[in-house]
């Protein structure tokens, strides 16, 4: 039987690029797509009009299960794609760029949306995706020096909006007004673990650049090097 190119690179101790279409990227996809699915079901549960003028408020029927259904959907498509990715060594530069952007999108979504219904403060929402976009811009800048690896405090900020929003989608004031307090002050607490993240990352950023064009700067100039002969 004839060795494909892959498995004959795998034998050469060759690493091999894996395909685009892998079922990490699909699953990325997948969430990405879901994101217009939840917008629409949350406006199918509202009464009044979400893009214009006039109040608008949830009705929290079953239009509003489906939308948190939905969202906690996607979010366990990123466990998955993830764990995936790893494990059966399926990362791509496309997964690398998808990735991140799916779950700014899920996140980014669920945060506007229940401004719109009046349920989530506008300032809470416009600090997260203001943190969202400077760690964002953050990244590109200092990619001359190395990247950026999310951090532990970064992973736990996910994981507090993720829950955060999906109970606050949940429709939970129906069985009692003090569930909603709780999801409430749940992304409360997801906001100040998003804001403190933002600053480590802004100094590990700075404390990166300067180690960087030390090194450099070391390198460029040989008469540093006590070991130069």
């Amino acid at each position: 039987m004839t060795d494909t190119p892959r498995e004959r690179a795998a034998e050469g101790g060759q690493r091999t690029e894996p395909p685009l279409l892998n079922i990490a990227n699909v699953l990325t996809m997948v969430r990405i797509a879901l994101v217009p699915v939840f917008i629409w079901f949350l406006v199918l549960d509202t009464e009044g009009q979400v893009f214009g003028p006039g109040s608008v408020e949830a009705s929290n029927g079953g239009w509003r299960w489906a939308a948190a259904g939905v969202f906690a959907l996607a979010v366990l498509t990123d466990k998955i794609d993830g764990d995936l990715a790893r494990s059966r060594n399926l990362v791509t530069d496309f997964g690398k760029i998808a990735d991140p952007i799916a779950d700014k999108l899920l996140i980014g979504a669920g945060l506007v949306m229940l401004s719109l219904l009046g349920e989530l403060p506008w300032w809470v929402t416009i600090v997260i995706l203001a943190r969202e976009l400077g760690v964002t811009v953050l990244r590109m800048v200092v990619i001359r020096y190395g990247v950026m690896p999310a951090s532990r405090g970064g992973k736990l900020k996910t994981v507090l909006q993720s829950a955060g929003l999906l109970l606050m989608l949940l429709p939970l004031v129906v069985f009692a007004g003090w569930l909603a307090d709780v999801a409430f002050w749940i992304m409360i607490l997801a906001l100040v673990v998003t804001v403190v993240t933002g600053f480590d990352y802004l100094f590990s950023a700075i404390r990166m650049r300067r180690r960087v064009r030390k090194e450099r700067a070391g390198a460029a100039d040989p008469a540093r090097d006590p070991d130069h002969d």
